[in-house]
């Protein structure tokens, strides 16, 4: 495994020039690079062709590679592969540590969720439910205003509807993807209701101080903080989602159990992530790349999965099978 140095985008680095239907490049003294070696790296980077701005590490053990902006003016990063795989770990150990502190963690959120009035924490444990069973993400106001897609703390009262247990929940999420999910929850679907009731366009997740007081919608920070609180750590919906995309995946792979063929054992997990990903709301392809421990595609590589006869215990068993 290579040694990595910090890169600072701050330094001079490499950059890329338009030249033909291709690129050239550029070091840090305005020379063109010629030598063969150093242009290899530079185009099994990978670099997307829209980008511009593209700055290049002059170095191939920097921990970014490079950086550049994307049609939509947003910065993108590549980093080194070793550095992803280290923080790739760091992630999926902290999805297996959420996993562990969410049984205590739920039985306070549903004790905030029956609290008679419409207090704070009471909206505040409906948006940590839906963040647990729904695997939203958090979302902000920022991008609702000027993408018009919608997360946990910008949901409208239109875009949740309760039948009797259950809460449905339709509304534009991330790249315009239509979200459509289901949450049956007893104590949820009564705290919806109740709320529901303030007109289609108002934000659903809101609270009073006291009757008649206006009605102060939840922020992205306040279901944060409050997520800290509750599980006891600085958990974020993506560690929620990359638990929850694992989780399928195993339960996935469990129903499947071990297949004796290359073949056959490629379609299991073929299916596990379109599972993960249907849970997640994105394609299987992410699930796989960003959501999914590969730990646990590694353990069905090799005959193992969680516990078929314990799926209702599935977070568990997934941390007994990863966590060894």
């Amino acid at each position: 495994m290579p040694r990595l140095r910090r890169t600072d985008q701050a330094h001079p680095g490499i950059s890329r020039h338009r030249s033909g239907t291709g690129f050239s490049y550029r070091d840090a003294d305005g020379s063109t690079i010629s030598d063969p070696v150093v242009r290899e790296r530079l185009d099994h980077l990978g670099i997307p062709p829209a980008w511009t701005d593209v700055w290049i590490a002059p170095y191939p053990n920097g921990h970014v590679q490079a950086t550049g902006k994307d049609a939509a003016g947003r910065r993108q990063y590549i980093y080194h592969p070793t550095w992803r795989e280290q923080k790739d770990r760091i992630k999926f150990d902290r999805a297996l540590s959420l996993a562990e502190s969410l049984p205590t963690a739920r039985r306070f959120v549903t004790m905030d969720l029956r609290l008679d009035e419409p207090v704070r924490d009471r909206a505040l444990g409906a948006a940590f439910r839906m963040l647990d069973t729904g695997s939203l993400r958090v979302g902000s106001e920022r991008y609702a205003e000027e993408h018009g897609s919608h997360g946990l703390s910008t949901l409208l009262c239109s875009h949740g509807k309760v039948s009797g247990d259950v809460v449905a929940l339709s509304f534009p999420g991330k790249s315009g993807q239509e979200w459509d999910s289901e949450i049956r929850d007893p104590d949820l679907a009564a705290v919806v209701r109740s709320l529901k009731t303030r007109g289609g366009r108002s934000r659903l997740l809101a609270w009073r101080p006291e009757a008649g007081s206006p009605w102060r919608p939840l922020h992205a920070s306040e279901i944060n903080e409050y997520v800290k609180l509750r599980a006891g750590d600085d958990f974020t919906a993506k560690d929620f989602r990359t638990l929850h995309g694992t989780v399928a995946a195993a339960v996935s792979l469990a129903r499947s159990g071990p297949q004796p063929t290359v073949g056959r054992r490629r379609r299991a997990l073929a299916q596990a992530m379109r599972d993960a990903s249907d849970v997640l709301g994105n394609t299987p392809s992410i699930a796989r790349k960003s959501y999914v421990d590969p730990r646990l595609v590694d353990a069905y590589e090799h005959g193992e999965t969680i516990d078929p006869g314990r799926l209702g215990s599935a977070e568990s068993e997934v941390r007994s099978l990863l966590y060894r």
